[in-house]
């Protein structure tokens, strides 16, 4: 087998696939039971008592199981809940199931406030975002592909052109008005219809940006809008299935699956390893060290040395 298949013959070998189908279905049975638990959390919880029962949980669950360590696993629980699920837990302990936004005030240099949006500590607005306005972040993702795309064509046009003899190289800066500016100089110029082709195609990328910039900006505004005004509207089973489906055991599963991504590349090198260190046959590697042995011997006969 050569060593760049390696990697593909063990993803697709029958037994690992059957390793990796086991292991998810091993994680979603600890999912299912947690989120139960999870969503049954009240105010006046005990937020140490919560991470305590669910990490000896987990650690009970993946104990003995192939490949995997389960203290590997209880670290990324461990890790998580550090970060993010800890202040969650004390948020619902004081106050319940609620998801409540504020607006971020900042003052500037001058000491005037500005208004610079809002936020929501314990849901996320891209949570609200992937589960109600689907459609709607799909839409302004097309936008941002097609703004690229525009972009990066103005950007070859431009460093095309660029050179001495290009359509922009008198150009201090390349620009709206520069470029209609010297498109209007030359548009009777017979000779010049190659350099107004290309301004012209400059001139047209350059509007559809703008265009969609502007189209980018508003569908934004709009769907922050739509955000901001959906979460008054949720409802307390709603808000659970958002923070403990959505948001922690989304984060838990996509960590521990990279846990089993991990152990497979763990494994996939440790094969090249052997692989490598027994590519070479027994018998040419015995007529490698009897040449290296002789280029030895004689350089220890320079050196002097007698060796017998």
């Amino acid at each position: 087998m050569e060593k760049s298949t390696i990697k593909s013959a063990i993803y697709e070998h029958s037994e690992f696939a059957v390793f990796i189908a086991f292991m998810n279905t091993h994680f979603a049975i600890w999912r299912k039971t947690s989120a139960t638990t999870l969503k049954a959390l009240q105010t006046g919880c005990h937020p140490k008592e919560v991470i305590a029962a669910l990490a000896e949980g987990l650690l009970t669950h993946y104990a003995g199981k192939p490949l995997i360590d389960a203290y590997d696993v209880y670290q990324h629980l461990m890790d998580y809940w550090s970060e993010t699920m800890q202040d969650d837990c004390y948020l619902i302990a004081a106050d319940g199931w609620k998801a409540e936004t504020t607006r971020i005030i900042e003052k500037d240099k001058k000491g005037k406030e500005k208004d610079k949006g809002w936020t929501c500590d314990l849901i996320p607005k891209a949570l609200i975002v992937a589960r109600y306005f689907a459609k709607e972040q799909a839409a302004i993702d097309h936008l941002a592909v097609e703004l690229e795309g525009v972009i990066a064509r103005l950007t070859e046009l431009e460093e095309e052109h660029g050179g001495e003899d290009g359509a922009f190289a008198e150009f201090d800066k390349v620009n709206k008005a520069n470029v209609a500016a010297r498109l209007k100089e030359i548009q009777d110029n017979k000779d010049a219809k190659d350099e107004a082709a290309v301004l012209d195609d400059w001139l047209k990328l350059n509007i559809e940006e703008a265009d969609l910039k502007k189209h980018l900006k508003e569908a934004e505004a709009t769907l922050d809008a739509q955000a901001y005004t959906k979460y008054p509207k949720l409802s307390e089973s709603e808000i659970k299935a958002l923070v403990v489906e959505d948001k922690w055991l989304a984060a838990l599963d996509a960590v521990i699956h990279g846990e089993l991504d991990r152990v497979s590349q763990q494994l996939t090198q440790r094969v090249k390893e052997l692989a490598e260190r027994y590519e070479a046959p027994l018998p040419q590697m015995v007529s490698r060290m009897g040449e290296l042995e002789v280029k030895v011997n004689r350089h220890l006969e320079v050196m002097g040395f007698s060796w017998k």
